[in-house]
């Protein structure tokens, strides 16, 4: 259960403030990466600096997510339909567009000077990179919501990378099947980012794809047509690369492309730490179907600094639970798996497979009270896992967490 000191209060609009109400607005420094990284090298002459979206996001971010530390307080529930009706918090996520892709023209300018060199301009479209990774983030917040313009944002957000199709796997794919073995973007115990990234790349652009023509059979729309969500999402990355191509040249376009890649391995990674080895049991009325998503079937972090630049994305295990709460209003749940830090921390971790497995591996067997035939283990590593771990082995829970009820 959650927290009762939290639930049982009863407070109003009237008496209850959001302590993190104007830190949502550093979330805005993220898209102005590229022109910080322009003004250190201009100020130090150091061309290390083009980095400085990598640096920030792996160097400072951990680092402020040890010194702050984290923040496990929710919202009580009797103004949580008063927050999420707070039109200041949209306005914090709709202004990231506009720095984002203001960024976006200031690196093609960089670019195309031709006074950057090659690995400068690599440095500089790490950070851009940096800039839409985490505006895919920005664009999941959107999404979700019901209403029309921010879903219509959310494509925006998402023609940097050229992922449009996110926004239809996501929504209706991977909140469906998450933490089950069908779900190409919930990572299985044992499987490396490495293993993970093709999978779920190739995984999730086809079931968007079909869940996009299951949907258009029904509306009896042609798959070619504009109708086709994926296909006016991906017009927007052509429309949007072509243009900046026009009027800044045709170098350009591979840091365009590396930008774009980084982006969205950024979110894959994102994607691996967030179920890794979590699985929903089926149902035991022999419908073969899966239990419905609960806070444990998710990592959380509450570790405040990322949080607040993630629009509370760490939270993922309320979001799972109810996807369509504004980032604002989700909440922690003591049931729910935490990570040891924020994703800062846990990417740095996942890009070296020996060091997660020995971090995470003992984490999401002791989640399952030692039993890991109860975890989502990957195929190919089961036997091996098995034999490391067995049925019973290594019971107790992990530090601060008791384990989950089966």
């Amino acid at each position: 259960m959650r927290g009762m000191s939290d639930a049982a209060v009863d407070l109003t609009p009237a008496t209850w403030r959001d302590p993190k109400r104007y830190a949502w607005l550093l979330g805005l420094l993220v898209p102005l990466l590229p022109l910080m990284a322009w003004g250190l090298v201009e100020l130090t002459g150091l061309g290390l600096f083009w980095f400085w979206g990598p640096l920030f996001v792996f160097g400072v971010m951990p680092i402020l997510d040890t010194v702050i530390g984290k923040d496990s307080s929710s919202p009580p529930d009797s103004v949580l339909k008063w927050l999420e009706q707070d039109r200041y918090y949209r306005w914090c996520t709709y202004a990231f567009l506009p720095l984002q892709y203001a960024s976006l023209v200031l690196a093609c300018v960089l670019w195309s000077t031709g006074d950057l060199g090659v690995v400068e301009s690599l440095g500089l479209a790490l950070t851009v990179g940096c800039v839409s990774g985490i505006a895919i983030n920005t664009a999941h917040e959107l999404g979700h919501k019901r209403a029309s313009l921010e879903r219509w944002l959310s494509k925006v957000a998402l023609a940097q990378t050229g992922y449009g199709h996110f926004f239809i796997e996501h929504n209706r794919g991977h909140h469906v099947r998450v933490a089950t073995p069908e779900d190409p973007a919930s990572s299985r115990l044992g499987e490396s980012f490495y293993r993970f990234w093709p999978r779920t790349v190739a995984g999730s652009l086809r079931s968007a794809w079909e869940l996009e023509l299951e949907r258009l059979r029904r509306v009896g729309a042609s798959p070619l047509s504009l109708r086709n969500d994926i296909v006016n999402a991906w017009l927007m990355t052509v429309v949007l690369f072509a243009g900046l191509v026009a009027v800044f040249g045709p170098g350009i376009l591979p840091w365009l492309l590396v930008q774009a890649v980084f982006g969205f391995s950024l979110l894959e990674v994102v994607n691996y730490l967030e179920h890794y080895g979590l699985l929903r049991a089926k149902r035991d009325d022999g419908s073969g179907r899966y239990e419905r998503t609960r806070p444990e079937h998710s990592w959380n972090s509450d570790n405040v600094s990322s949080n607040v630049l993630l629009y509370h994305l760490q939270r993922h295990s309320d979001h799972h639970a109810h996807p369509t709460r504004r980032y604002q209003a989700l909440r922690h749940f003591d049931e729910a798996p935490e990570l040891p830090s924020g994703y800062a921390t846990m990417i740095l971790l996942a890009v070296i497979p020996p060091l997660w497995r020995r971090v995470m591996d003992p984490r999401v067997i002791a989640h399952y009270g030692g039993d890991v035939t109860r975890a989502n283990i990957c195929p190919r590593r089961r036997e091996k896992v098995l034999r490391r771990y067995g049925r019973g082995a290594g019971t107790g829970s992990a530090p601060g967490r008791e384990a989950a009820p089966a």
